[in-house]
C-alpha cells in the first residue's frame, strides 16, 4: 500500500456497492461523488492528513461508520490493503495467550 495521506475519509454506495473513500477536498469529493449518483455518502474531515491505516482506525471507531455495512467494508479494506492494523471484526484469537487468573476468593474471620 502506497503511503499516501489524506484529510477526507468516509464511505458511500454505488450501484448497490458500499467503498471506503479517501480525498483531501471534503467539498470538491463530496461534489463528484453526488455528480456520479452515490448514495448513502458519509465523509468526514480528519483534522490533519492520515494514512488509509490510522484511517481506517479513526472510521472503524467513529459513531458515523457503525451500521454493519459500513464496519464490514471498512474492516474488509483493512484486510485487503493495509498490513498495519488487525481490525476486532477479523482478529483471529492468540494461541499463545495466558489464560486469564482465576477469582481469589479470601475469607477473614475475626476472633473476638
Amino acid at each position: 500500500m502506497t503511503q499516501k495521506t489524506f484529510e477526507v475519509a468516509g464511505t458511500s454506495t454505488i450501484n448497490g456497492v458500499t467503498k471506503v473513500r479517501f480525498a483531501n477536498d471534503y467539498v470538491g469529493r463530496f461534489k463528484i461523488l453526488l455528480k456520479n449518483n452515490h448514495e448513502n455518502i458519509e465523509l468526514i474531515e480528519l483534522g490533519s492528513k492520515l494514512s488509509k491505516a490510522e484511517i481506517c482506525q479513526v472510521l472503524l471507531n467513529h459513531p458515523k461508520f457503525q451500521s454493519e455495512e459500513q464496519q464490514s467494508v471498512i474492516a474488509e479494506f483493512v484486510v485487503r490493503n493495509v498490513n498495519d492494523i488487525v481490525p476486532a471484526t477479523t482478529a483471529e484469537p492468540e494461541t499463545n495467550k495466558a489464560p486469564p487468573p482465576k477469582e481469589l476468593v479470601v475469607s477473614v474471620v475475626l476472633f473476638l
